[in-house]
């Protein structure tokens, strides 16, 4: 199964499988410090003035400018699909909303950017040249994206509805879960989803995040899928580390 799932970018991803990850954020050259040193990522000049990490030379993430300094500095994950037009029109259908329609990203493939009908913010990703993460489900790379959400019910309808192979196909291998907000966050916290990168210690990894001038927010606490802390880096943006 680890060979398959790691060779999976080669063969491309099915649709709803977390395929790619972007940050916002208002300073790029510190996002590539603070990451660099906490990931061991490289970097390089991509698409947009953006930037593309590295593992070993395979991609598995990119920092982004914000284009305005009022938009959230956040994570965001996309999810794979063959036909970004057409999950757009069943995302609408499905009583979510489409925040950016479907909008070529030079050859590397379609881009578009949704939410549920509880307001939580995810990608599409329709590939071109760039099929997703190069590398993931290793330490330094993509590992899990949770779903806080107000109702869990709901959101496996929802997503249940629009990637039901990816989450409940006989080969499905999701790297998607959700959960209720009070888990771990305060009543208040809008849905929202949480990447999380995996890591070979997480107590570790959060004592290097503090180093680092990021923020722990909560753990280590133990997951059905693992150990997990959740921080916040030092612009603002919130992920997780994963040690499994």
């Amino acid at each position: 199964m680890a060979e398959n799932r790691a060779s999976a970018h080669q063969e491309g991803y099915t649709e709803g499988v977390p395929c790619w990850v972007d940050a916002q954020l208002a300073d790029v050259a510190a996002g590539r410090r603070f990451y660099g040193e906490l990931f061991g990522w490289s970097f390089e000049e991509a698409y947009g003035g953006s930037v593309w990490a590295r593992l070993d030379g395979r991609p598995v993430a990119a920092l982004a400018q914000k284009a305005d300094g009022r938009l959230p500095t956040v994570w965001t994950v996309y999810f794979a699909t063959p036909d970004a037009e057409g999950l757009a029109r069943r995302i609408l259908a499905a009583g979510g909303q489409v925040v950016t329609a479907p909008v070529p990203v030079g050859e590397l493939g379609v881009a578009a950017l949704a939410t549920d009908p509880e307001g939580a913010v995810f990608g599409l990703w329709q590939a071109g040249s760039h099929q997703g993460f190069g590398r993931r489900h290793e330490p330094g790379t993509f590992g899990w994206a949770e779903l806080y959400a107000r109702d869990t019910a709901a959101a496996n309808g929802f997503y249940g509805g629009l990637f039901h192979d990816a989450l409940f196909g006989p080969d499905a291998e999701p790297d998607f879960g959700r959960a209720p907000l009070t888990d771990v966050f305060p009543a208040e916290m809008p849905p929202h989803f949480l990447v999380h990168f995996r890591v070979a210690d997480c107590a570790a990894a959060l004592a290097e995040v503090t180093r680092l001038g990021g923020r722990v927010q909560a753990g280590p606490f133990e997951t059905s899928y693992g150990t997990v802390g959740v921080i916040t880096d030092d612009q603002g943006a919130s992920f997780a580390v994963l040690q499994r």
